[in-house]
């Protein structure tokens, strides 16, 4: 990391590394870095951790693309709608067109929340011909309803850049590729230094010293926890988290996947534990989107905020360099269970997809191919990052060196967990999981967090035994 701009030239130069095939463009790739043994966890679905170690894999085998499909045009549909993430798939594409021939690119960016909800339809009617979306349970159900494209070809030219782990996360049921992952963060408890230092709070680790923090702030003037979901999904961060505490995360997974009861007293526990918690939450959360609550951490109105890494993104956008480096996180505080060694936290995976339904794509895949190759890059990816900073890079061939603290240690709490979780709505299927299901269930628990839980609960089993076999 000392190293001048000019010498990683000229060394890497000399290694051979750093030539992007078909393009003439030189690339810092870094790739005789020595690697961090960075989220050495099990593989997916054992339930340790999606991502295995960063190392293994020689240099060779680098995801470097051998794109033949030049020029011709590929349409996006993205649901990255907040200013960060839309920039960096602007200079994405942008990268993409230049090096790929002049291909032309359409995408078309629909509000995050609202491209969540209606992807299915959105896949069963005239859908672009790649897309973002989630690996997981949300993956492999799309791919088992035939609305997406197995992609095994492009994953052959690309698969010595991921891990074990990553491969596993984007594969279907049926053994068959139909994704390339692109980016993953881990959700935790978000806070400013320097407000914690002004109030001379320390970090709680048990859930009584957490409790006891959030009613400090308060006195203090305060809102304890920044919290909005005007959108529906944020709330299943905690819902997540707190049922992964309590009650580990077989039970976790099970529920979310219809092998437990909705009824069961454990998810009683749940909705009264976090009753412990709601009344330091942001006054009219309901009506509130992400980024405002984000904005109450940013502005010194909130102390804390329960979120995902990319919550960073809304300071980049809105706040300053100074205010980003202030930026800070730490673990979910323990609830005093058997559960709580797993350390188990939610890591969503974001990834690029091909629909089967795109009515430009045709007999001829070649540029949207072509686009999944190049999202395989660490050098495109770190394009990314460099406008959502909360989006840590899947690539083995990122230039870590450029990573701040902040992610250098959100890479840290990943490999950590002893078991890792995608997020509700991604782990659950999606007609559980949106507006009409889970998302509504937690709003209208939210509005009476203290009263009794019962009569939602029969309502939520009764809405998941409703839904057609998937």
């Amino acid at each position: 990391m000392g190293d001048s701009s000019e010498a990683k030239r000229v060394r890497h130069a000399a290694s051979g590394r750093i030539m992007v095939p078909n393009t003439g463009i030189e690339l810092p790739l870094n790739l005789d870095l020595s690697r961090r043994d960075i989220l050495k966890i099990a593989g997916y679905g054992s339930l340790a951790a999606f991502i295995a170690a960063c190392g293994g894999g020689s240099p060779g085998s680098s995801g470097s693309a051998n794109v033949t499909a030049k020029g011709g045009s590929v349409s996006i549909g993205s649901n990255a709608s907040d200013p960060g993430v839309k920039k960096g798939l602007a200079d994405i594409v942008s990268a993409f067109t230049s090096a790929n021939g002049g291909t032309k690119v359409r995408v078309n960016t629909v509000d995050h929340g609202t491209f969540q909800n209606t992807i299915t339809s959105y896949l069963g009617g005239t859908p672009e011909d790649v897309f973002t979306w989630f690996s997981g349970h949300r993956m492999r159900f799309f791919a088992s309803k035939g609305l997406v494209a197995p992609i095994d070809d492009v994953w052959s030219s690309v698969k010595g850049n991921f891990t074990e782990g990553f491969a596993a996360s984007v594969k279907g049921d049926d053994g068959h590729v139909y994704a390339v992952p692109t980016d993953y963060y881990p959700w935790a408890v978000f806070y400013r230094k320097d407000v914690f230092a002004a109030g001379n709070y320390k970090v709680p680790t048990n859930w009584d010293d957490f409790k006891s923090l959030c009613a400090q702030m308060k006195k203090d003037g305060l809102i304890p926890l920044a919290f909005a979901d005007k959108d529906g999904w944020p709330a299943q961060g905690t819902f997540d988290i707190i049922n992964l505490r309590l009650n580990g995360y077989d039970f976790h997974i099970e529920l979310l996947t219809g092998k437990q009861k909705w009824t069961d007293s454990r998810v009683t526990s749940v909705f009264k534990k976090w009753s412990e918690i709601t009344q330091y939450y942001s006054p009219a959360f309901a009506g509130l989107k992400w980024e405002q609550g984000a904005d109450q951490l940013l502005r010194k109105q909130a102390g804390m905020m329960v979120f995902g890494l990319f919550i960073s993104d809304e300071f980049t956008a809105s706040g300053s360099k100074a205010d980003l480096d202030q930026l800070d996180f730490f673990p979910f505080p323990d609830l005093g269970t058997q559960y709580d060694a797993e350390k188990a936290l939610d890591a969503p995976i974001d990834v690029f997809m091909m629909s089967k339904k795109s009515p430009t794509l045709g007999a001829d895949s070649g540029q949207a191919k072509a686009f999944l190759e190049f999202m395989a890059k660490g050098s495109t990816q770190s394009i990314y990052w460099q406008s959502s900073p909360g989006s840590i890079p899947t690539a083995k061939d990122t230039d870590t060196s450029q990573f701040p603290a902040l992610t250098q240690k959100a890479v840290q709490i990943v490999s950590n967990a002893k078991r890792i979780t995608q997020f509700f709505d991604r782990d659950s299927r999606p007609d559980y999981a949106g507006p009409d299901g889970m998302q509504g269930f937690l709003l209208k628990y939210l509005s009476n967090p203290s009263g009794s839980t019962s009569s939602l609960q029969g309502q939520m089993q009764s809405f998941w035994d409703s839904l057609p076999p998937e």
